[in-house]
């Protein structure tokens, strides 16, 4: 046996299963199936389903469970099911609507009226059964479809949409939105998780396909489609009815605990009926969708006699019906092992030895793979027969908890229990679909943005305008610098303005035109930042000629102490550890920084380099910058290290004099591993055995004489540091020849995700949120911006939380104070720590799972996103209560902000990724701290251009020798383009100027032919055939790349001469290349039509009667394509 199939089969032979399906052929049947344990429900149930052609409805008691069954259920069975959830946020909180849940439900109830497949599994929970839903012959009237070849007008379509209530807008990301856009029409109907663009040719619907939100791209073609509206809101009151009128008479319902079902029902709906009596008139009349919940809700005795009609089958603990019948399956719990593998290897002995079969379920093979390391590693045992260590067989999927069959001989154990690690179901991709376009907007230059252009300094972008250039339009973009000056900035040199980030919310000084100050400001910038890189590459070249130790290879401690890990390695953990291996295992000494978000996994990565030097009989030094990160380290080192060989000590301010004197003596003789600690550790009187590797984290805090005292250590031992600090993707090449880097950008897999609300600042909801969290045993973070009353707010939840203890903790007070308060947090002396924005970044107290933000709406989005970071580390489900005034009294802004942090609860990379783009916190920390000042002056994305620049030009002049292998860069980065004819988007084309402007900016970072073509593919998707504007400003892309390949730095096509000027600098190297002598020998041979200029500031080729973009192209090309000899 070795598929799930094979196992799933065993079950479906079951003669207990058999019964049960012949049983169920008379109706109203009440079946009780006891001592299912872990995933075997999954399992019974599937080997039943499989056996009957009518549908199956499990009712579990709360979401989660269903969520947990459902993905079962699909990764056993391979077939699909449908979740149907309730529609609020909250359980009963009519008030609260989840548009994500509206839409599943939609689509459920379409799916069952439509019945695609003889048998249907629909798995649900109490609080979305109590919700009516509308009847059946109401939505069959209130839906329109459309079919490929229909005669419709687009007018009939725009009717019926706003009729039903949709919207119209520019762009559609989430249901009920609908846009017209000449002959195409886009509809994000309420029965299909992707929107429909449906294309006209005149009044027949030429092509119907689906398109994905985020890019606004079609996916799929259709035939046929079927347009619901919201349903639920508009016609709910007359036409209401049960859940389980809706499904056929002859479904099976299969209830976990149905008792307990009926008493969520019942609280729910008196809870539902006190928030309606709370309600005011006018907030009834704001809301007409908040009906009474007499028209939304069943009654608990309703559900009942409703259930009544059909067959039920119940399993899990309790049982509440009369049974018809009952059977017994005998099901035991996966033992827990505690990681404890030498126990796991005896108890799947034992199972062989009683000819039980051994499963093992993980969905990664990675994981198979460390099992399998571990084993061999373990010593053999004396009774096994078998040849090989282990006897099991892994099962290539996940199922939510194990079990034990003897029945059916079989123990199918799950790895994520084995190894104690949080499983994280998938619940089907749900629509919360606006997250795309919230980080567009967040993106979006928005008018009155600061802006940087590379050659004339930072102005501030006022929208696009159309100008005339002899008789033609084009679109320029129109900046505003000091005393009002304006420049015009030409659609083809989009690339050389950038959105200016510097600190938060500091205002840049607008630069002025005409002027040679913003020049100053580079040149100086640029000498600055050359003698700080000029450092690290020496210190680079030093180290490579350098000899230093050479690591052995990975030994079997390495591989258990990697498998204990409580989460799954990500791609980029998996990436830093071999990174680090082969520079240990290499003879010169290692300097690698590996960045990485907070809660990324950059300690692990620490953990397992200092494990590897200690393995190797060598000693490790943790240097960190601050007391707390010390001894916050020592516990995470002495945790994961604790079942090994290895001693771990630690140097801070709270041990006496004596006791840091017997430390240093121990690590002297080579008694301890592994020492942590400030910058006490590289004073003078410290003395090591045999120091192997040194880690440094958060390197940019420390000071200037703490680095110069590093940098001479750095030279012959192996180092490793660690930074949050992110570093943008565009620098990391140009580094790569001062520092090896290793990126972590991809957050752990089963992090749960932070139930993130927003709430009107009240004292119930801190009340209860604060009481929640100390009554499970958790700490809460209280985060309040202001220090003048910061005391107060402690004084108000000591008022309201009478046993709980509460310290402050606030940028104002003095560092030791400070330090001790957070240690004595950390320590779990105090269950609340009200403070400023959160004191420690590094700091991770995986006991506080809550977080309560006041006035949430005065922090930007990374500093929210950074808050919320510090919860949900641990297996715990965590909270973060964002609190702020009412909604209606914030800025759109801020609006936006909120909705956007409340939605991305995941700890998901679109977010992180989106965190980058908008503001880069603090300044490139990468070479040290003294050039945040120029950043300020100059912006994020000057400064990175600048530095790379530095970093090139060192390369290729002072240190040609040691980057001799790197490729020349080529004599033009950039070819500035002017033409005088129309080219543009035209606003018939793409009515947003927003959207003009994103497209504008996506075709300036294109580089090749392929992505062009792509581009303009999606051009005619979204917005129909391209009109001849369009197609010449594609062409103008064409001309610059082959201009650039040429080595024009600038190119002017006017009046029919094409123009193009060389390089400016005499003296380069260009003169003598190829390029050049190619140019000169198409002048020899054309000089009909065209000569060679010299100007003022560099020399131009003139070529004349060039009629058109086309023509152009076909005249550079044969330059670019001549033979020189």
């Amino acid at each position: 046996m070795q598929t799930i199939q094979e196992i799933l089969a065993l079950y479906e032979q079951d003669t207990r299963i058999q019964q049960v399906a012949s049983s169920l052929q008379l109706m109203q049947q009440r079946i009780h199936l006891k001592g299912l344990v872990g995933s075997s429900d999954a399992m019974v149930a599937l080997a039943l389903q499989s056996e009957s052609e009518r549908s199956f409805v499990y009712v579990l008691p709360t979401y989660e469970e269903a969520v947990y069954f459902l993905n079962d259920l699909e990764n056993i069975g391979k077939k699909t099911g449908l979740l149907f959830p309730a529609s609020y946020k909250k359980s009963f909180e009519f008030i609260n609507n989840d548009p994500g849940n509206v839409l599943l439900r939609a689509e459920v109830l379409n799916e069952i009226k439509s019945k695609t497949t003889p048998s249907q599994t629909i798995v649900t929970y109490p609080e979305a059964l109590a919700e009516k839903v509308i009847s059946r012959e109401t939505l069959e009237k209130n839906t329109l479809n459309i079919s490929v070849g229909d005669k419709l007008s687009i007018d009939f379509i725009n009717e019926f949409l706003i009729d039903y209530s949709f919207e119209r807008v520019d762009f559609v990301y989430e249901a009920g939105q609908f846009s017209v856009r000449g002959g195409i029409v886009d509809i994000f109907s309420f029965s299909h998780e992707l929107p429909y663009r449906v294309e006209f040719f005149g009044d027949e619907v030429e092509s119907i396909r689906t398109f994905e939100t985020e890019d606004q791209l079609s996916v799929a073609k259709m035939q046929f489609i079927t347009i619901i509206p919201n349903v639920q809101s508009k016609l709910l009151t007359d036409n209401n009815t049960s859940f389980l009128d809706y499904i056929s008479e002859d479904s099976i319902l299969w209830f976990k605990d149905v008792n307990f079902t009926y008493e969520i029902i019942e609280k729910g709906v008196k809870k539902a009926k006190e928030i309606y009596k709370g309600l005011t008139a006018d907030d009834k009349i704001m809301h007409p969708e908040w009906l009474d919940p007499i028209y939304l809700f069943e009654e608990a005795k309703d559900t009942r006699r409703n259930v009544d009609r059909f067959s039920v089958i119940e399993f899990g603990k309790q049982f509440t019906y009369e049974p018809t019948e009952i059977f017994n399956f005998e099901i035991r719990p996966q033992p827990s092992f505690n990681k404890d593998f030498t126990l796991l290897q005896h108890n799947l002995n034992e199972n062989t030895n009683e000819n039980i079969n051994n499963f093992i379920f993980a969905d990664s093979a990675k994981q198979v793979e460390r099992l399998y390391a571990i084993f061999n590693d373990l010593p053999k045992e004396k009774s096994v027969q078998t040849s090989d260590n282990v006897g099991f067989t892994p099962i290539n999927l996940s199922i939510h908890e194990g079990f034990i069959d003897k029945e059916l001989k079989m123990a199918c154990y799950t790895d994520h229990q084995i190894f104690d690690r949080y499983y994280k179901y998938k619940p089907k991709k749900n629509y919360s679909q606006s997250q795309a376009l919230t980080l567009k907007e967040l993106r979006d230059l928005k008018p009155g943005d600061f802006v940087t252009h590379i050659d004339h300094g930072i102005g501030k972008y006022a929208g696009l305008e159309k100008i005339e250039v002899s008789g033609h339009v084009q679109e320029t973009i129109r900046l505003v610098y000091a005393d009002n000056d304006l420049l015009y900035v030409n659609i083809n040199s989009l690339n050389r303005i950038s959105k200016y980030t510097g600190k938060d919310g500091t205002q840049p000084k607008l630069s002025k035109l005409g002027t040679d100050a913003w020049e100053k400001l580079k040149k100086n910038t640029k000498k600055k930042v050359k003698d700080i890189a000029r450092d690290l590459i020496a210190l680079y070249a030093k180290r490579k000629a350098k000899d230093g130790y050479a690591f052995m290879p990975d030994t079997y401690l390495q591989n258990e102490l990697e498998a204990s890990f409580i989460y799954e390695d990500t791609p980029d953990q998996i990436r830093a550890t071999s990174d680090f291996k082969k520079d240990m295992e290499a003879p010169h000494p290692m300097d690698r920084l590996v960045c990485g978000d907070v809660g990324f996994g950059k300690t692990e990565v620490a953990v397992r380099a200092a494990f590897k030097a200690v393995t190797d009989s060598k000693q490790v030094a943790v240097l960190v910058p601050t007391t707390i990160l010390a001894s916050q380290h020592y516990r995470t080192f002495k945790e994961r290290l604790k079942d090994f060989p290895c001693t771990i000590d630690y140097i801070n301010r709270f041990k006496s004099a004596k006791q840091i004197k017997e430390s240093l003596k121990k690590l002297e003789e080579g008694k301890v591993d592994i020492i942590i600690g400030t910058h006490r550790i590289v004073s003078k009187d410290v003395k090591f055995h045999d120091l192997g590797l040194l880690i440094i984290d958060e390197e940019q805090k420390f000071g200037v004489t703490v680095k110069e005292k590093l940098k001479s250590m750095r030279v012959n031992v192996d180092t490793l540091t660690l930074t949050a600090t992110p570093i943008p993707r565009t620098l990391h090449f140009s580094l790569m020849g001062a520092r090896d880097l290793s990126i972590i950008s991809t957050p752990p897999p089963n992090r749960q995700p932070v139930v993130t609300e927003l709430h009107v600042f009240n004292e119930k909801i801190i009340k209860e949120a604060i009481e929640y969290e100390v009554d499970r045993g958790g700490q809460v973070f209280f985060i309040h911006n202001r220090v003048k009353d910061i005391l107060e707010i402690a004084g108000l939840i000591r008022k309201l939380c009478k046993d709980v203890k509460v310290t402050v903790a606030h940028g104002q007070m003095e560092g030791d104070e400070l330090e001790d308060r957070m240690s004595e947090f950390v320590e779990g002396k105090f269950d609340v720590l009200v403070a400023t924005t959160i004191i420690e970044a590094g700091l991770d107290i995986s006991n506080a799972n809550t977080i309560l933000i006041n006035q949430a709406h005065n922090f930007g989005l990374s500093d929210l996103h950074q808050m919320r970071g510090r919860v949900g580390r641990s297996n715990k489900k965590a909270f973060c209560y964002l609190l702020s005034p009412p909604l209606s009294v914030l800025t759109p802004e801020a609006r936006k902000r909120l909705s956007a942090i409340e939605e991305f609860s995941d700890l998901g990379s679109g977010f992180n990724v989106a965190m980058r783009d908008l503001d880069i916190r603090g300044a490139g920390n990468l070479l040290g701290a003294e050039q945040s000042g120029f950043v300020a002056e100059i912006g994020y994305e000057m400064y990175h251009k600048i530095l790379d620049e530095a970093i090139q030009e060192l390369k290729e002049e002072e240190f040609s020798e040691l980057f001799k292998d790197e490729k020349p860069r080529p004599f033009i980065t950039y070819t500035q383009i002017d033409t005088d004819l129309e080219i543009l988007i035209p606003d018939e084309y793409v009515s947003s100027t927003a959207e003009r402007y994103n497209l504008y900016t996506e075709l300036s970072k294109l580089n090749n032919e392929t992505q062009l073509e792509a581009f303009a593919k999606q051009l005619v998707d979204r917005f129909g055939p391209m009109p001849k504007q369009v197609k010449e400003l594609l062409n103008t892309m064409r001309l610059q790349w082959l201009a650039k390949e040429i080595g024009f730095e600038k190119l002017s096509l006017k009046s029919n001469t094409l123009r193009g000027s060389f390089i400016s600098n005499q003296q380069s190297l260009y003169y003598e290349s190829v390029h050049f002598t190619k140019v000169l020998n198409y002048v020899q041979t054309h000089q009909r039509n065209c000569r060679m200029k010299e100007g003022k500031q560099s020399l131009a080729l003139i070529i004349d009667n060039v009629q058109s973009i086309t023509h152009a192209i076909e005249t550079l090309s044969e330059i670019a394509e001549l033979q020189t000899v």
